[in-house]
């Protein structure tokens, strides 16, 4: 019988396909043009709030969320490609490096975007307070920033192939139902601290990132409008 262990809590997973959706539907609106584009700017205020609360929810949340549990080092990252590290139930060394790259091109696409001013339909709440000149080259970096997020979304499905086809590790499903089944007979192969310590994902958990996503909505909503 497998052993099931608590590795991504509901904040983790709701974060992770909102982020999904408000990504997809931010490429498709900017694609479409016209009127589109206010949802384009909606969708990237909801993944500037979503991102807030991730970098905020990796230092207070469960275990395997937070970035101490999984900072991708220069020699972790060679062992787990030397095959010389155990296997971990959260990211491992690779694929948390993946992980800060996306937070760190999506963070400069909403960033940029918010000085973004196309002069027809769109003009970014930032963007009156800085010259022409800077308008210009965040624009440009805006846009140009694109191509790194659709490869690195590239690499991501990828891997999340590779894994399934020739590891025969499912990572889609425990982001779904946030746990993970170790085979007893894998068991070794598992840093112990992981298999010791399910993350938590209670009712007290729960709230505080509701709370948390709350606060940062309406403070995101409130400078937008300001």
């Amino acid at each position: 019988m497998k052993k099931t262990i608590r590795v991504w809590d509901l904040p983790i997973r709701l974060f992770h396909w909102l982020l999904v959706l408000c990504i997809a539907g931010s490429l498709i609106s900017v694609n479409l043009g016209g009127n589109a584009i206010e949802w384009h700017a909606y969708f990237g205020y909801s993944v500037l709030s979503l991102l807030i609360f991730r970098v905020i929810w990796g230092f207070v949340g469960s275990r395997h969320a937070r970035f101490a549990n999984f900072f991708p080092t220069r020699a972790a990252i060679f062992d787990y490609l030397q095959g010389k590290s155990l296997r971990v139930l959260g990211h491992n060394p690779v694929g948390a490096l993946s992980v800060f790259a996306l937070l760190l091109v999506l963070s400069v696409q909403v960033l940029t975007g918010l000085f973004v001013d196309d002069e027809i339909a769109f003009q970014g709440p930032l963007s009156k307070y800085v010259p022409n000149a800077a308008v210009s080259f965040l624009s440009q970096i805006h846009e140009g920033n694109q191509v790194v997020i659709y490869t690195l979304i590239t690499i991501h499905i990828a891997a999340i192939w590779f894994y399934r086809k020739y590891k025969n590790e499912d990572l889609i499903k425990p982001m779904l139902s946030g746990d993970k089944e170790i085979d007893p007979s894998e068991e070794a192969k598992y840093m112990l601290s992981d298999l010791g310590q399910p993350s938590k994902d209670g009712g007290l958990q729960r709230t505080l990132a509701l709370v948390l996503f709350s606060a940062i909505a309406l403070a995101v909503a409130y400078f937008i409008t300001k």
